[in-house]
């Protein structure tokens, strides 16, 4: 039986490692800064569509003011305009690129959580009785859109939107302000802060069965959720502890608030996978800000130290904002010495076909395993991944080393 090579196979393990790292050359990492705006240098990126084509954000000039853009491979970065004032920012895009949000003043000077297509452009989709609103979360298909708007008596609320159901206040912690800035893949948990009634903020997490509840402390008055995993059962984001030094944190039901480690005294989660992973930013002792991830449970890393290839004379990358769901797509904001300016960037972790992917879905797993297990010793097919004329144990190899990539 074939599967009886598989076991003879696993023992040449030593002698395929040295064949194995040609194969695995197919794929390389490549970081590519997005620039700015025509008099607007300073970029920064907050979200990108799920095939890493459409990157949202905002470019910034020199006098701090703020204008959305949209940049695509197509047509690089493009200036999304306002709605009617003379500034705005896009704060999230919908996995297929074709949904942006976020904020942008109208003809009176005031803030509006805007939603915008290709057909529609951008549009206003109201506040809570106030004047202002800014969006900065939506789900994945473009339906629900989180963030603050002001209520009647001009106290910033948290909301969720949707197209059938409007602006919906998800209440308070007992203080007069909140904001909302993240959500499940579904929509269902919201994460974000809320003022109690001492006036600090606290992280908070809303369903529509339990209502906003406090997400607890790392042992000082503030803290912010900033990010939650797409089944909406991790949490992260900072919080000041006793001596209010701000720390990562990740949250869940089952053991808390818990601080993600890390060597810095100002540190922020931004982004949290189901598996954990997650990604942030770290204050260096330097001053400098620098992109940081975590792929246990143990000290943060830094995100440069893995790509020095990537950057030229000194640039460095200095926050994860935002990462697409199988984590190949990254994006940000870094220092690029060669135009001296704070950018927008977008890491592409994996450019070019996935080693192991037999069957070509993006995701090396059990399914490219047995097809090289029950195609062993046969000549030619996709499951002779290094094209050397027959499916041996350097094929079978290649599946183990890169298992998981993409999923």
């Amino acid at each position: 039986m074939k599967a009886v090579q598989y076991t003879k196979v696993l023992t040449k393990f030593s002698m395929g490692c040295a064949a194995l790292m040609c194969c695995t050359t197919l794929y390389s990492q490549q970081l590519t800064w997005l620039g700015g705006l025509p008099g607007l240098p300073t970029s920064t990126a907050y979200s990108v569509s799920s095939d890493g084509t459409t990157v949202v954000g905002s470019a910034t000039n020199n006098n701090g003011s703020r204008f959305a853009f949209r940049w695509t491979q197509t047509n690089g970065i493009e200036n999304l305009g306002t709605l009617g004032g003379n500034e705005s920012e896009a704060t999230a895009v919908s996995a297929n690129g074709q949904v942006i949000i976020g904020w942008a003043k109208n003809a009176q000077g005031l803030n509006r959580a805007f939603r915008w297509t290709s057909q529609t452009g951008m549009q206003d989709i109201g506040t809570l009785g106030g004047n202002q609103s800014e969006a900065w979360g939506m789900t994945p298909d473009g339906t629900y859109v989180v963030g603050w708007a002001q209520v009647a008596s001009e106290n910033w609320r948290p909301f969720r939107w949707s197209q059938n159901g409007g602006m919906v206040n998800l209440g308070s912690l007992g203080g007069t302000s909140g904001f909302a800035g993240a959500l499940s893949a579904d929509g269902s948990v919201v994460v974000g802060w809320a003022r109690n009634s001492q006036n600090n903020a606290r992280a908070f997490r809303w369903t529509q069965q339990t209502g906003m509840q406090a997400l607890g402390t790392l042992g000082g008055p503030a803290n912010s959720a900033l990010g939650v995993s797409a089944d909406g059962s991790k949490i992260v984001g900072w919080a000041q502890d006793s001596s209010l030094y701000r720390r990562a944190f990740i949250w869940t039901a089952g053991q808390g608030m818990q601080q993600r480690l890390s060597g810095g005294t100002s540190v922020e989660a931004r982004v949290v996978f189901n598996d954990h992973i997650t990604y942030g930013r770290m204050l260096s002792p330097n001053g400098q800000w620098r992109a940081i991830f975590w792929d246990d449970e143990t000290w943060s890393k830094d995100i440069n130290s893995t790509v020095p290839h990537l950057l030229e004379n000194g640039s460095y990358l200095s926050s994860v904002n935002a990462a697409s769901p199988n984590k190949r797509f990254i994006v940000g904001y870094g220092r690029n010495t060669v135009t001296g300016y704070d950018e927008a960037y977008l890491l592409d972790t994996l450019v070019g076909p996935i080693p192991g992917d037999v069957n070509g879905d993006g995701c090396v797993d059990d399914f490219d395993m047995l097809l090289v297990v029950f195609a062993f010793g046969n000549t030619g097919g996709p499951e002779d991944i290094n094209n050397d004329g027959r499916v041996d144990d350097i094929d079978l190899l290649t599946v183990i080393f890169n298992f998981g990539r993409g999923c």
